[in-house]
């Protein structure tokens, strides 16, 4: 068995924990939230033995490297960090229904690096600006800081969820966020799934249009059922303070990411900064989460807003990591 066959088969695993997550949440059955724990761990042990797998099968081949070399294995090793930090945290807080909203973004990811056309999951050599000692230090730093910010989207999320089921918007807010929703739908399915701007367009309109049709349905379920869903969420306080420790986590991380991607810079192309579209977009989501931290510290800014440039943060994350790819730049290698 092949590691890339074990990692294909861990997809379906964290799908199903996935699954029992959002069952658990739902149904209030805390069996289901127990064993979707469990499935989630074997998924983090099979996703664990697939990258060792391809590591070992690396030096088989006589192209021997850590296995963070292309898209593919930078998205196994995405999900990867997102379902251990995730297992940190719910030991930590003692609360699954998180679960429900975060292990599904691994099975996500995972579920494109195998499925989407164009993502190779053969194990190739490494191109000469590659073959660095400091790969495994800026990937897995890199890493840890998009799936911090990842984890902390999911329970932005959840914070507004809990904050808005009391609050009727404004008209001209409603209409904004259906704007800033087909933008970003639209630009998203460009970057991931389309090769056209026109057919990116056409994808974001029955995105939006079952985005509102969910939420149509929502407001129509009776009151005390939805409120017994948002009840069972971790108090607001909990995922306001826990989103901002998982932004200062990510934020370090990037930091030291960025470091150690400049150092690498200069030893493969003899320069620590070259304004290449991967560095310029690295720096604006970096400044994105710098200015939600100042306004946090300094402004005292809480709530709503920083759940909202948590948000944000994490599109600028994808973006930096797949919408550059759209860029001519030396970090051309890892396009799709």
């Amino acid at each position: 068995m092949s590691g890339s066959l074990v990692l294909s088969i861990v997809t379906f695993i964290y799908g199903l924990a996935g699954f029992l997550y959002i069952c658990a949440w739902i149904f209030r059955k805390p069996f289901f939230g127990r064993i979707a724990t469990w499935i989630a761990l074997i998924g983090l042990i099979g996703n664990t033995a697939g990258i060792l797998m391809r590591w070992v099968e690396s030096y088989q081949l006589g192209i021997g490297h850590a296995p963070f070399s292309n898209l593919y294995e930078s998205l196994v090793f995405f999900a990867w960090v997102i379902v251990l930090i995730y297992l940190i945290i719910e030991r930590k807080i003692e609360n699954r229904i998180i679960g429900a909203f975060t292990t599904p973004i691994a099975c996500l990811v995972m579920a494109y690096a195998s499925l989407k056309p164009g993502i190779p999951s053969t194990i190739q050599p490494l191109i000469p600006a590659l073959k660095s000692n400091w790969l495994i230090a800026h990937v897995i730093t890199c890493f840890i800081g998009y799936a911090a910010f990842a984890l902390a989207f999911g329970i932005s999320a959840m914070y507004l969820m809990r904050k808005d089921r009391d609050n009727e918007e404004l008209l001209w807010v409603k209409i904004v966020k259906f704007l800033i929703l087909f933008v970003f739908a639209a630009l998203f399915s460009r970057v991931l799934f389309v090769h056209s701007w026109i057919l990116a367009v056409l994808v974001a309109i029955p995105i939006c249009l079952g985005f509102y049709v969910i939420i149509f349905m929502v407001h129509r379920t009776p009151s005390e059922f939805k409120a017994g869903l948002l009840d069972r969420f971790p108090d607001s306080r909990v995922l306001d303070e826990l989103g901002y420790q998982l932004i200062l986590l990510g934020f370090l991380f990037l930091s030291i990411g960025i470091i150690t991607g400049a150092v690498w810079a200069n030893s493969a192309w003899g320069r620590y900064w070259g304004w290449d579209p991967k560095e310029t977009w690295s720096l604006i989501t970096w400044f994105v989460y710098a200015t939600l931290l100042h306004a946090r510290l300094t402004r005292g800014w809480h709530g709503k807003r920083i759940a909202y440039l948590s948000m944000f943060g994490f599109a600028a994350v994808i973006f930096t990591y797949f919408g550059v790819n759209l860029l001519p730049g030396l970090h051309s290698y890892g396009a799709f």
